[in-house]
């Protein structure tokens, strides 16, 4: 990576901790992310589940791999993201968003399922160090807004930062007979909040005055990840990667900030249909030899 790249930024809706195992178009989307990129320093992920009383970052040089869950299948349990931690660079992220004090965390936190769950998509080698920052249950959105536009100064320094939420997470209303449906209200709150990332990202951060708001943002952790990449868009407009919805209640919109996502996207068409066709007699990529 040259000195003058500046990494790009995305929020990614990750939604059930199935989509690890799992290959569907928002797999697939985070999959075109991870190819787009320039191979970053680090990846520094703010992820829903790391919601805490205090502003940490994870320091420690071998974090490990967090199964936060329960009631899945013993499969998921198994999943290790073995990514390596890059002390330096949270010393970094504490650096960048002075005077806000940062803890650097050596043993009690790791690495999430809201952060491995898209990893293991976007970069499946687990080659890249990556670092989490937990989000404060205390700031408002406000406070999380000015440290998500702090963080922006790291893009310069080969960071990637990902946001790992959902912009509509409500667990009390999921219905799992509506698999790839939202619900009106979630929809309308989905609608409103990509027409604003799209044209003044900062603004997500008053959303919470929208009559969709309460149903579709119950618990402010998952939405929480997504005003640190509208803050450190610092008012350029983000790109949807994909969008949908799952269980009714789940937004699995996600976005990108600095990335050219049509250029990316005709890239892979091109490489696709320039594929060569296997020899007749040939087995198949996914044969069992």
């Amino acid at each position: 990576m040259s000195a003058t790249t500046r990494m790009p930024a995305a929020f990614l809706g990750h939604g059930n901790p199935m989509n690890a195992l799992e290959r569907n178009r928002y797999t697939e989307a985070w999959r075109l992310f991870g190819r787009s990129v320039p191979r970053p320093r680090a990846i520094l992920v703010v992820s829903a589940h790391w919601y805490t009383n205090a502003t940490a970052v994870t320091s420690m040089p071998r974090p490990r791999t967090i199964h936060d869950f329960y009631g899945f299948p013993q499969e998921l349990f198994d999943v290790q993201y073995p990514a390596p931690g890059a002390p330096d660079v949270a010393e970094l992220v504490a650096d960048v968003v002075k005077p806000t004090w940062v803890g650097q965390d050596i043993d009690s936190w790791g690495i999430d399922h809201g952060t491995w769950s898209v990893l293991l998509h976007a970069f499946p080698d687990a080659s890249v160090p990556v670092v989490q920052l937990s989000l404060n249950a205390f700031k408002s959105f406000d406070h999380h807004l000015e440290l998500g536009r702090k963080l922006g100064a790291l893009r310069d320094e080969g960071v990637l930062v990902v946001g790992s939420g959902n912009v509509v997470h409500n667990l009390h209303a999921v219905d799992f007979t509506r698999p790839d449906e939202g619900y009106d209200w979630a929809r309308r709150f989905d609608d409103v909040a990509r027409e604003t990332l799209m044209d003044d990202p900062a603004q997500v951060a008053a959303l919470d005055s929208h009559p969709d708001f309460a149903a579709a943002v119950p618990t402010p952790d998952h939405y929480l990840p997504l005003l640190y990449i509208a803050g450190l868009a610092d008012g350029e407009p983000l790109d949807p990667l994909v969008d949908g919805h799952a269980a009714g209640s789940i937004s699995m919109a996600a976005y990108t900030l600095g990335l050219d996502l049509e250029a990316a996207r005709r890239a892979e068409s091109e490489a696709e249909e320039g594929a060569a066709d296997l020899p007749p007699g040939f087995p198949a990529l996914d044969a069992n030899i």
